[in-house]
C-alpha cells in the first residue's frame, strides 16, 4: 500500500489544527464559566468551522477519566472513533484524528473500524497511536502497566498486524510476544488503497524511537524557542539512520487580543487566579514527570503543558512563525472556549502566517476528501 505522509514538499506551508476539544475544559485545567464544554452540538459546530476556515487537523484526547478536582477537566469526553466518524461525516476537506490506546483496542477490530471510518471521510482519517501512561485508566480496563519499553513493543507489534491487515488479501497467521493470531484478514482496507496518516505523542528517548520507526509524525513538547530547532535535528538525525521520513509537530495554547496586555491579562485571570489546584495535584500525582516545577505546572493549566502563544495578533503570529522556521510542520493549537476564540484567530492571525510565508490560503477549498485534496494530502 502507498504510505501516507505529511512532508511539506510542496508548499512548506505550517500545518494548523485543533487539540483536545473532545473533551471537557479543552486542554485547560481552569474554572472559569467560559471554558470549553465538549458536547456533540458544540464539536460539531467547531469542526464545520475549522473546515470552513482552512485548519488542516483535528487532534482529539482519548481520555477514559478526568482528573477530579472542582471541574474534573477531562472527565467528559467523546471517544475518538465514533467522534472521528460523525465529524468526517460533516465536513469535506479537514482531517480528523482518531486517538486510540493500543493496550486497549484488539488490531484485528482496530483495522476493521479505522477502515471503516476512513471510507466516511473518503480518505480524511488519521490514526494516532498512543501506547499509554496512566495507570488509573488501565486499570479501569483490568490491565496491567507495562513498562516503558514493553509498551512499545507492544506497539509496534499492533501496528504491524494493522499494516499487514490492510495489505494483504490472503488471511494470515501471525506469532509475536504480544498477540498470537490465525488466519487474520480484513475488509475493506483504508480508502483509494492508502494507508492513513498516523501520529505518535513521545517525549522519551523509547518513545522518539518508536515514533521515527513506525508513524508519519510525532507529536511532542516544545519546553523552549530557543531550543525547538534541536528536538527536530534529533528526530530528523534518528529517521535517517532507519531510513524513513518523519514531521514533527507540536501543541500550542493561544490566547489572542487586540492587545499584549489583554492576552496576558487573560491568561492570568484562566490559568492562574481560575485554575483547577485539585486537578493539577491529581495530575501531578498520576504523572509527577510532568508537573515537577511550578513553571510545567503553569503550562499544563493554561495547556496541557503545550507551548505558549500569547499575545496580540502580529506577536502570535511571529510565534507560530518561528517554531514552523525551527523546523516543526505543525501545530494542534488549544484556546480556552474554541468556538468563541477561533474567529479572531483566523481572521487576525492566519492573514498574518500568510504574510510571513509560512501559510498559503485554503479558506473556501472545495476538495472532496478524495486521498489527495485535503491539507495532509498523501503520495
Amino acid at each position: 500500500m502507498k504510505r501516507a505522509t505529511t512532508t511539506l514538499a510542496d508548499d512548506r506551508q505550517l500545518k494548523l489544527g485543533l487539540f483536545g476539544a473532545n473533551c471537557s475544559a479543552g486542554i485547560t485545567m481552569t474554572m472559569v464559566p467560559e471554558r470549553w464544554d465538549a458536547s456533540w452540538e458544540h464539536n460539531l459546530a467547531l469542526a464545520r468551522l475549522a473546515d470552513a476556515r482552512g485548519l488542516d487537523f483535528l487532534l482529539p484526547i482519548a481520555r477514559w477519566r478526568g482528573y477530579g478536582g472542582l471541574t474534573d477537566p477531562n472527565g467528559y469526553s467523546l471517544e475518538t472513533l465514533a467522534w472521528a466518524a460523525g465529524l468526517l461525516a460533516a465536513t469535506r476537506r479537514i482531517t480528523v484524528f482518531a486517538t486510540v490506546h493500543a493496550p486497549l483496542v484488539h488490531p484485528v477490530f482496530a483495522a476493521k473500524q479505522l477502515a471503516t471510518i476512513d471510507h466516511i471521510g473518503r480518505g480524511r482519517l488519521g490514526l494516532n497511536i498512543v501506547c499509554g501512561w496512566n495507570p488509573e485508566e488501565f486499570a479501569m480496563f483490568g490491565g496491567s502497566h507495562r513498562a516503558q519499553a514493553d509498551r512499545y513493543a507492544h506497539g509496534r507489534e499492533w501496528y504491524e498486524i494493522i499494516r499487514r491487515l490492510w495489505a494483504e488479501s490472503e488471511p494470515f497467521d501471525y506469532h509475536g510476544r504480544y498477540f498470537d493470531l490465525q488466519g487474520a484478514v480484513c475488509t475493506p482496507k483504508p480508502y483509494a488503497g492508502s494507508e492513513l496518516i498516523t501520529m505518535n505523542a513521545g517525549r522519551s528517548e523509547a518513545g522518539r524511537q518508536f515514533a521515527v520507526e513506525t508513524v508519519d509524525c510525532l507529536f511532542t513538547g516544545i519546553e523552549n524557542l530557543d531550543t525547538a530547532d534541536q528536538v527536530v535535528a534529533d528526530v530528523r538525525r534518528r529517521a535517517a539512520a532507519v531510513g524513513r521520513p518523519i514531521d514533527v509537530y507540536s501543541v500550542a495554547y493561544v490566547v489572542c487580543r487586540p492587545t499584549q496586555k489583554e492576552a496576558e491579562d487573560y491568561l492570568h485571570y484562566y490559568a492562574v487566579e481560575h485554575r483547577d489546584e485539585a486537578s493539577l495535584e491529581k495530575f501531578r500525582t498520576i504523572n509527577p514527570s510532568e508537573g515537577d516545577t511550578n513553571a510545567r505546572l503553569a503550562r499544563w493549566a493554561a495547556g496541557h503543558g503545550g507551548f505558549p502563544a500569547v499575545g496580540d495578533p502580529d506577536r502570535v503570529a511571529e510565534i507560530l512563525a518561528r517554531v514552523h522556521r525551527a523546523g516543526y510542520a505543525g501545530l494542534a493549537l488549544g484556546f480556552v472556549n474554541y468556538l468563541d476564540e477561533l474567529p479572531y484567530f483566523c481572521d487576525e492571525v492566519m492573514p498574518r502566517l500568510e504574510r510571513l510565508g509560512v501559510r498559503r490560503s485554503t479558506t473556501g477549498a472545495d476538495g472532496e476528501g478524495d486521498g489527495g485534496t485535503h491539507a495532509m494530502a498523501r503520495y
